[in-house]
């Protein structure tokens, strides 16, 4: 399959917010594709704490927005729901999780997810006190809006990989339904 008969139908995908990392991710995975899809976005509610903690409230927070952002806009095919958090691991530490959902107009629906990495102590301590992982980072790092721009992963990893780097296999996962969707047709010889 090329790249020109990806995601035949398709012209317009929705995002499930306004962040305009999350925005930029989405159009950076379309434009590989090969095609002229427009994408926009749009403010909806995740149904999750601001701050999900764990793998499952975190993916629930992503298919929320995507089904929501796709219900806004008629005209959209796909919708997108991208949704940050984090893990508490078993020795203690916490980790970054991040989700991504597609959803199509029949309701269905792929995920991919990761971008799993430690935060630091002072990060963990104002998470604890049930501060926001993007305010936490802008506390500790001293910036400002980290989450519309370089967010944890490019705070801690100085830059070697950005927030919407860091996003794009997770959209590019959560669309193999449809952009390797001959291997979904393929008959499991009732195995």
């Amino acid at each position: 399959m090329t790249a020109t008969t990806l995601l035949p139908g398709v012209t317009r995908v929705i995002v499930g917010s306004l962040n305009p990392v999350k925005i930029a991710a989405v159009q950076a995975v379309l434009a590989r594709c090969g095609r002229d899809i427009t994408v926009g976005g749009i403010a909806v509610a995740s149904g999750v704490p601001d701050q999900p903690w764990g793998d499952e409230d975190t993916r629930a927070g992503a298919l929320a927005r995507a089904q929501a952002a796709l219900g806004c806009d008629a005209d959209a095919q796909l919708g997108v729901g991208l949704e940050g958090g984090v893990v508490r691991e078993t020795d203690g530490s916490v980790r970054t999780c991040a989700w991504a959902v597609v959803m199509d107009r029949q309701g269905v629906s792929c995920s991919g997810g990761s971008l799993a990495m430690a935060l630091p102590p002072a990060v963990i301590a104002l998470l604890e006190a049930g501060v926001e992982l993007g305010h936490a980072m802008d506390e500790v790092a001293r910036t400002v809006n980290s989450k519309h721009g370089k967010g944890a992963v490019g705070l801690l990893t100085a830059g070697l990989i950005t927030r919407q780097g860091a996003y794009e296999p997770l959209v590019t996962y959560a669309l193999s339904r449809w952009i390797g969707r001959e291997l979904w047709d393929v008959d499991s010889g009732g195995r």
